[in-house]
């Protein structure tokens, strides 16, 4: 076990991320003795495993209490710790809120791309999916249309910001689309963010530029008991 601990660790630390069907993160995820002394050996260096079970990899950050004594002194950390400008920050929030929020009502509701707005009465007993069963793609071309002005230009983001995002895994391009990167879903906090977008001023403008999204999260969806959306489907 000792050599695979530190495999892990030196992989993890190396690679900054690696999919949930690597073996050793299989092992780090069904073995608890395992994964007590990965997050021990993590938090001797001040760090923490990031492991959402929707996302289809895992990493590690910094321990929340080290943000600040690590990044504190550099200046792009009012925007981002990871040298993000507020631009960048602003449109890989855009693009989370595109990708994420719908992926994540087709995961909770076991359902996928294919079948999207159809009913699974046997939904609930699937593993929940990951990869392009649930992930759905933009098209750069409208993403920078619809956008751009709003973000420095459509020359910065189709140059720059985008090509950035790459750079630090949140988002890959191929052939004019932009799909979920390793770190989109990992690095951003569903639930302290969902509410916010949906609810917000961001939730009204992407619905002006024809991007509407849910009517609440996710996992407030799926709270709700089946006789009470029935009532609230008949009461329309």
């Amino acid at each position: 076990m000792e050599h695979e601990l530190k495999t892990l660790t030196a992989r993890l630390l190396a690679q900054r991320w690696l999919p949930r069907t690597d073996r050793l993160v299989r092992r780090a995820l069904v073995d608890e003795t395992f994964r007590l002394e990965l997050d021990r050996r993590l938090a001797e260096v001040g760090l923490r495993l990031l492991d959402n079970p929707y996302a289809a990899h895992i990493g590690v950050a910094l321990q929340p209490e080290l943000a600040e004594p690590v990044f504190g002194a550099g200046r792009e950390y009012a925007a981002s710790n990871l040298g993000l400008n507020r631009d960048e920050v602003a449109l890989l929030v855009i693009i989370w809120s595109l990708i994420v929020l719908p992926k994540r009502e087709r995961q909770v509701t076991r359902r996928e791309l294919v079948d999207d707005g159809q009913t699974d009465l046997f939904g609930g007993d699937k593993p929940v999916a990951h990869g392009e069963s649930v992930s759905g793609t933009l098209t750069e071309a409208s993403l920078i249309a619809d956008f751009g002005p709003r973000l420095g230009g459509r020359t910065k983001v189709r140059n720059f910001m985008l090509g950035k995002l790459v750079r630090l895994g949140f988002i890959e391009r191929r052939n004019g689309l932009i799909s979920e990167g390793p770190l989109l879903d990992l690095a951003l906090d569903y639930r302290v963010m969902a509410d916010r977008i949906i609810h917000g001023t961001l939730g009204e403008v992407l619905a002006a530029a024809g991007h509407p999204l849910p009517d609440a999260n996710a996992f407030a969806q799926a709270d709700r008991l089946p006789d009470e959306a029935d009532d609230e489907e008949e009461a329309r």
